[in-house]
């Protein structure tokens, strides 16, 4: 069965650059399908999907001609994004890869994020992947390729770029094609675990004692906000089967304004699921932030840690301490579907291995 490789792109903007990368993909002996998801509809026997296609059989009648330029890029993501998953649940995606400034690597995202499942190929090749790309990844597996120069006209450097671009989704996609025709549904049970770098004893002690004791297999999150949020994806996607919360820092810097916050949905999804979960507080005892230069003012007289040169962490005080466990009690009280699949356990020799610092 022939590999087929999804590309999206702005084809007003780029088709020189989409229909380069489409052949270099095709070089790879694959299927392609090329979505345009520009502002104003392009022709060209290349394009698998139009615009003006994807607009009508996809959800949206509007004219986008003299929309602001965020809007627009709302609506073709919300389009591409049914597009692509109609795509791929009728077997027809084995990857998918986009190439585009800021504009089109916040589509592209965007529609790689909601339509696909973890482990599905992604990539991105982008001006902006060598800047700040957490709001890019968030919680998936996007793999994203620096430019270097700008997707704006064809030269040698972007040449190279696109071509091992589309090399590199090739691959991926016939890995992963390979692994879905071989795999069988393992006996094992999927554990998720929260760590941080002071909890990591107690995690590595406790994986170690399951998987030589019992038949599963233990998924390790580092809980830097975006670790919390790929937990909380995967158990939504029925991907773990149980779930020990051993570290729940990411629900203190939330609640201080910390740089590891996963947001205000943390701790909802193994509780709607009602799978076994065990919450316990690991480092709550305190919230992150960046070099100590940009801890703000507001916390300057606060006992301060310099965990290494890029990380500060800041002594959790007893009102906000309050504040998570009220978070915690709050997220359990309202989304357990089954409260006995629920503990909450509290360590008696400390909350990290910071305390008594």
């Amino acid at each position: 069965m022939m590999r087929t490789i999804v590309i999206l792109g702005t084809c007003d903007t780029k088709l020189d650059e989409l229909l380069f990368l489409r052949s270099e993909v095709l070089r790879q002996n694959v299927n392609v399908t090329l979505i345009d998801v520009g502002r104003h509809p392009i022709k060209h026997d290349a394009i698998s999907m139009g615009q003006r296609k994807l607009l009508q059989d996809y959800g949206s009648n509007e004219e986008l001609g003299q929309l602001p330029r965020g809007e627009v890029i709302k609506i073709m993501a919300t389009c591409a994004t049914t597009a692509v998953k109609r795509i791929f649940k009728a077997g027809q995606a084995h990857g998918i890869i986009a190439a585009g400034g800021s504009g089109g690597t916040s589509l592209a995202a965007q529609v790689m994020r909601d339509a696909l499942p973890i482990g599905v190929p992604k990539l991105i090749v982008s001006t902006i992947a060598s800047g700040d790309t957490g709001p890019i990844v968030r919680e998936t597996d996007i793999t994203l390729m620096y430019s270097v120069v700008d997707v704006a006209g064809l030269n040698q450097v972007l040449r190279n770029i696109l071509s091992n671009a589309g090399a590199a989704i090739v691959g991926m996609a016939q890995a992963y094609a390979l692994r879905a025709q071989k795999s069988e549904p393992s006996s094992k049970k999927r554990v998720g675990m929260t760590m941080f770098g002071v909890t990591t004893p107690a995690v590595d002690t406790i994986r170690n004692h399951l998987e030589s004791s019992y038949d599963i297999e233990i998924y390790v999150f580092h809980a830097t906000g975006h670790g919390g949020k790929a937990m909380e994806r995967l158990i939504r996607e029925g991907g773990l089967d149980a779930v020990l919360d051993l570290t729940t820092t990411e629900v203190c810097d939330h609640v201080t304004g910390g740089v590891m916050s996963a947001g205000p949905h943390r701790l909802e999804a193994a509780a709607e699921a009602g799978i076994p979960n065990i919450i316990s507080i690991g480092a709550t005892d305190m919230s992150n932030f960046g070099p100590i230069n940009t801890v703000p003012e507001r916390y300057k007289d606060r006992t301060l840690y310099e965990h290494n040169p890029v990380v500060t962490l800041m002594r959790t005080s007893k009102e906000e301490a309050g504040q998570v466990g009220a978070f915690i009690a709050a997220k359990i009280r309202k989304h357990a579907k089954d409260p006995r699949a629920i503990e909450v356990w509290l360590p008696k020799g400390g909350w990290s291995s910071h305390c008594g610092r």
